[in-house]
């Protein structure tokens, strides 16, 4: 079964938190694709995802996640400690979002954007799509 996992392709946070994930899943659970990418377009079309997220897709099980709840999902197939934070799924949708948004909203203002596309080694290439 695959685990996929779609990014904004232009967010430094977002490429940050990528190469973070990949550091930490060393089974390999997560594959990737940008959002503005060909087969991001197709896998958000493919799941009926809506069409306005711009941030953090997890598509898992059939079933594509948003926000707090995709990130808290990877969460529990990394290793160390990073596994915790699932149980914050405990927590009520409206108060994960709430603070994902603040996050999501100035993730361009905070950590800049991306003039071009990180160049992963040919071991992480094998995980994007």
């Amino acid at each position: 079964m695959d685990r996929i996992i779609l990014f904004d392709g232009e967010c430094n946070f977002c490429d940050k938190s990528v190469q973070f994930i990949i550091k930490r899943d060393p089974e390999a659970y997560f594959k990737f694709a940008s959002l503005q990418s060909d087969v991001g377009k197709k896998l958000m079309k493919q799941y009926n995802a809506p069409e306005d997220i711009d941030s953090f897709v997890l598509i898992e099980n059939n079933k594509y996640y948003l926000k707090s709840s995709a990130a808290l999902r990877v969460c529990k197939h990394l290793k160390g400690l990073w596994k915790f934070p699932y149980f914050f799924l405990a927590v009520p949708v409206p108060i994960r979002d709430f603070f994902y948004e603040i996050i999501a909203q100035n993730r361009y203002k905070w950590f800049g954007k991306k003039e071009s596309c990180m160049l992963p080694s040919p071991e992480e290439r094998k995980r994007f799509l």
